[in-house]
């Protein structure tokens, strides 16, 4: 067998500071992901556990556990006391974390919204988990320090998907909403003193800039600029007419 995969990065040049992926079925029909980095490339599947396996015959460990806590409160009367996630516990979820980050950069890239709000959301559930079952904090920290990346990158899913759909009021509005639930992170975990150096949302307000200047104006927005600029220029006929306009969408569109 020849393990030499040197054809393979020689036919796909890597490219600083550029996300490389691609998307390809293999002879089962399993469709696969892979990603360009510096010294070679990472597969994964584009669905399921990143790397295919299934732990102890669960699609993820964090299925493993959900199943653990079921199990636990079924003999518990339905308590949560006692079930808790130790070190190990957590080291074997936030490795199992990071291949769905690595998963869900290259489904952003390739436009495949659905799949980064799936893996987006999955890790933010995990991390919610993890926060109330935890045994220290510390280990709980391990994974709560990446929610705002995550967010952001949900974010990033849903404002695309708006765009796409040429609604760019929904677009700004997600933004606002994404934008607000990293402010929100940073104040729970008393960071506040972070939140104006934040990359995060640093990032999506500069998006939040370019997407509202190049917005398309309203029908209202339009009848409202032609009016301003017809009394500027004391074009009375114009301006009554523009406001007679104004009158109609009104009626005939309520805010």
């Amino acid at each position: 067998m020849d393990f030499d995969i040197s054809h393979i990065l020689e036919s796909w040049d890597y490219k600083p500071g550029q996300v490389m992926v691609r998307k390809f079925k293999n002879k089962n029909g399993q469709e696969l992901i892979q990603l360009r980095v510096d010294l070679g490339l990472l597969q994964m599947h584009a669905e399921g556990r990143p790397d295919g396996k299934r732990p102890m015959g669960h699609e993820s460990w964090f299925d493993f556990y959900l199943a653990r806590l079921e199990e636990h409160r079924t003999q518990n009367g339905g308590e949560d006391e006692e079930f808790a996630l130790n070190a190990e516990d957590c080291s074997r979820l936030h490795l199992e974390s990071v291949q769905y980050h690595h998963r869900y950069i290259c489904l952003l890239q390739l436009e495949d919204f659905d799949g980064v709000l799936r893996d987006t959301e999955r890790n933010l559930d995990l991390f919610d988990f993890v926060e109330e079952f935890a045994e220290s904090n510390e280990n709980s920290w391990m994974f709560q320090q990446f929610r705002a990346q995550c967010l952001q990158m949900q974010t990033r899913a849903l404002v695309s998907q708006k765009l796409k759909g040429d609604d760019h009021d929904g677009a700004l509005e997600e933004l606002d909403d994404g934008i607000e639930a990293i402010r929100e992170y940073y104040r729970e975990y008393s960071l506040a003193e972070q939140l104006e150096q934040s990359n995060e949302i640093g990032s999506l307000e500069a998006w939040r800039s370019e997407i509202s200047s190049r917005r398309p104006m309203s029908e209202r927005e339009k009848l409202e600029m032609a009016l301003n600029e017809a009394v500027r220029k004391e074009d009375y006929e114009t301006a009554a007419q523009m406001r007679d306009a104004l009158r109609r969408l009104a009626v005939e569109s309520p805010k």
